[in-house]
């Protein structure tokens, strides 16, 4: 925007002498006399005179002296400004979106607080529930997808990014739909006596670590069948296959059609949020915090 030697020309009127410049600039003394010449020759102006006792403005170097100043400090805001606009305006928010982990949840987000976000503009990234590999999916948060929207007490997925609390999904079951349960709208613990229940194995998430010991120790006619650490299509498929009972949450009633999910008569629930990277960018975390004012306290 503005010609760098300005800097050295403001530097040679402050100090009076090209030696003095020389030293604030850390340069030496030849290259502000060339830096010099070349800027008169560039403008065309005499900017300087030489005396006995150093170096004094001329009339035009006055004019231009009263005004390089601000010409820098407006040159530097001006390409901030430009820079900041041409982040702001080309921002694309990836979010990840998969059939255990919907984007749905962000869009209603997204719908409350866009207003804010007015240039910013979305992509939706599918990427596949496998429990081998969620992990590493949940990993390229700040990479490959900006956001994820995710039931989450998962120590190891709360390991690797952020996460904004939302609210919570109560914990249900799913049985296939010829199961003598499926016709329930509701079940007690006791429903459940004799039947297999599979659940994710112990470790990891402190909810179901938690219904683990309650059914453990105080249902036992209930057997327990591990599943991998965390739920994919697999898992739904082998409850259908088996005819066993599967520990479940509210927002997954559809995600296999040979299901039914049907409410518990307990108080085990589960979080959810909105999962970004553990080094997020400024605009990333511009809007964790408009949604987060947006938020209704839940309980």
């Amino acid at each position: 925007m503005y010609n760098y030697m300005l800097d050295t020309f403001i530097a040679v009127a402050d100090c009076g002498s090209f030696t003095k410049a020389a030293g604030r600039l850390f340069i030496s003394p030849t290259a502000v006399m060339k830096q010099m010449n070349t800027l008169e020759k560039h403008l065309d102006l005499k900017l300087i005179e030489r005396t006995p006792s150093g170096i004094r403005l001329t009339d035009a170097g006055t004019a231009i002296y009263h005004d390089a100043k601000f010409m820098i400090d407006y040159s530097a805001k001006s390409i901030a400004a430009a820079r900041a606009a041409l982040q702001k305006k080309s921002f694309t928010f990836c979010v990840g979106t998969s059939l255990l982990n919907p984007a749905k949840p962000f869009m209603d987000l997204w719908y409350i607080v866009n207003s804010e976000f007015s240039s910013y503009k979305l992509r939706l990234v599918p990427f596949e529930d496998n429990h081998e590999g969620i992990l590493t999916e949940v990993g390229h948060l700040g990479e490959k997808f900006d956001f994820l929207i995710g039931v989450c007490d998962s120590r190891a997925w709360l390991s690797r990014c952020s996460m904004l609390p939302l609210g919570y999904y109560k914990k249900m079951i799913a049985v296939p739909r010829e199961h003598r349960l499926a016709e329930k709208s509701s079940i007690d613990l006791a429903d459940l006596y004799g039947e297999t229940l599979m659940m994710v194995k112990r470790g990891d998430s402190g909810v179901n670590d938690f219904i683990r010991n309650d059914l453990e120790k105080n249902h036992p006619a209930i057997h327990i069948e591990d599943t991998p650490q965390f739920y994919d299509l697999s898992v739904f498929n082998r409850c259908v296959e088996t005819g066993n009972v599967l520990l479940t949450i509210e927002c997954w009633k559809d995600v296999h059609p040979g299901l039914v999910s049907i409410p518990v008569n307990w108080e085990y629930r589960i979080p959810y949020g909105l999962l970004y990277s553990l080094n997020a960018p400024e605009p990333v975390l511009k809007f964790v915090r408009a949604v987060k004012n947006s938020l209704v306290p839940f309980s």
